[in-house]
């Protein structure tokens, strides 16, 4: 009885959707894809640093209650951000454009699309979208609750 089920179901399956589906189905009943199987989870470590961009030692983590922050910054083509400082650490991975950062001594640091940057803390700078595409920035804050992201000049 069960051997006519699957019968049945077969060639419904074949009838209504052709023999590639069938196919897809069989190998998805009882066999497994190689291709799945040869799958691997890749992991890349973008960043690992005890340093801002600038060669300057991160400070000590805040006394007290924790509290991470991710922001995800759009900066459009030709635009500049003001001047300003961060009081606590964080770092962000550029996902589109190149983003300029320039201290307020003259340093700079270009990021590229795909690179991980460790912000300088508190120094001031800002940042310039120098490219013809907008620039896509996920920031990360080693924060506490009530304390600034960061602060303009």
């Amino acid at each position: 009885m069960q051997k006519k089920i699957i019968n049945w179901m077969l060639a419904t399956i074949l009838t209504i959707c052709g023999a590639a589906t069938a196919s897809v189905f069989l190998t998805s009943c009882g066999q497994t894809n190689a291709n799945e199987a040869e799958a691997k989870v890749v992991t890349t470590e973008l960043i690992r640093t005890d340093k801002s961009w600038d060669g300057v030692d991160l400070p000590d983590y805040l006394q007290g209650r924790p509290e991470i922050v991710g922001i995800k910054y759009e900066i459009p083509a030709g635009q500049r951000l003001g001047m300003h400082y961060h009081p606590v650490m964080n770092f962000g991975i550029l996902v589109q454009g190149d983003l300029t950062i320039i201290s307020e001594d003259g340093l700079e640091k270009v990021v590229h699309e795909g690179e991980a940057v460790v912000e300088m803390v508190g120094t001031v700078h800002h940042g310039e979208n120098r490219g013809t595409k907008p620039v896509v920035l996920y920031m990360f804050y080693l924060t506490q609750q009530d304390l600034p992201l960061s602060v303009k000049q």
